[in-house]
């Protein structure tokens, strides 16, 4: 049994794992739009137990969502770019600020606060370069920018939205 540790929201419920709770997570993880009746016969219970199952990892917040992955390209976002963004600052009304900023951004699509030299790093997709090129002078104009180098993606050469569940065993 994998025993995962939700104390820092004090509003889930620690909940340990099974081996048919990590079934679960996995069949639903390569697949969001399986059925219930599908997804039971794939773990190897019934229907019932399957359903409430699933709702008790939603409501421990395993399982934040569902959504459809789609290809950008396809839908005229050829452009993807990491920004590498360095704040002149580091208190926390001036990283919240920039959170704040950058939710705004819809070209921004992930953004990610590290620690090391650069504060944050933001995945970026615009469907061309002029108007990535735009954005970019938003960036360094918004509160608290000290610099930003960006890095033009040339090819994916692996997309894994998945957690790696197959390395978590159970005990």
């Amino acid at each position: 049994m994998v025993t995962l540790n939700t104390s820092q929201d004090p509003r889930r419920v620690p909940k340990s794992l099974d081996e048919i709770d990590l079934k679960i997570l996995s069949e639903i993880q390569a697949d969001g739009r399986i059925t219930n009746v599908e997804l039971a016969k794939r773990v190897g219970i019934s229907p019932p137990p399957c359903l409430r199952r699933v709702r008790t990892l939603e409501e421990a917040g395993y399982i934040q969502g569902y959504r459809g992955l789609l290809d950008p390209r396809l839908l005229g976002f050829d452009v993807t770019v990491f920004a590498s963004v360095h704040l002149s600052s580091q208190a926390d009304a001036d990283l919240k600020a920039f959170e704040d900023f950058v939710r705004k951004e819809p070209l921004v699509r992930e953004c990610w606060m590290l620690s090391g030299e650069i504060d944050f790093i933001l995945k970026c997709v615009a469907p061309d370069m002029a108007t990535f090129q735009e954005f970019v002078g938003q960036l360094t104009a918004a509160p608290h920018v000290r610099n930003v180098r960006t890095s033009l993606v040339l090819q994916n050469s692996k997309y894994a939205a998945a957690v790696p569940l197959e390395l978590k065993t159970a005990d």
